[in-house]
């Protein structure tokens, strides 16, 4: 299925709803998982700047759901992006230390950003339908 067909979709009640939060969601999930094998030093360094990183994209695309406004909801969709790119450099850095392969996560990460993308046009590009948000 391709994204613009994802964007078409019924409009969301709820967060819940969103197939860019459930992505995201199911990626915190995965960093966990992933994090717990990490040497016992990064407990809190790397694994706990990845995981608060990770959190912050879900949270964010939650967050702004609620927000009335195109500007607001786009600012907390930025947001998610930056938190994203944030978590793309952790796992560069975690897989160049060695502490397990990132391809996987990394694939996840790919595709949350195009979601992200996609949904912020379809909110900054409508014409008040906005409100009822999409279900991409």
């Amino acid at each position: 299925m391709k994204i613009e067909e994802k964007v078409k979709r019924q409009p969301a009640k709820s967060f819940h709803d969103l197939i860019v939060w459930q992505k995201a969601h199911n990626f915190v999930l995965s960093v966990y998982q992933y994090s717990e094998g990490f040497p016992k030093t990064e407990l809190y360094g790397l694994a706990s700047q990845l995981r608060r990183a990770a959190v912050s994209i879900p949270a964010n695309i939650a967050e702004g759901f609620k927000k009335k406004g195109k500007a607001d909801k786009a600012r907390f969709l930025n947001i998610a992006q930056g938190s994203l790119e944030e978590c793309r450099y952790y796992l560069l850095l975690a897989q160049d230390l060695k502490y397990g392969n990132t391809s996987e996560l990394t694939l996840k990460l790919v595709e949350i950003s195009k979601l992200l993308e996609a949904y912020a046009s379809v909110i900054l590009n409508s014409g008040g339908y906005y409100e009822k948000d999409t279900g991409c």
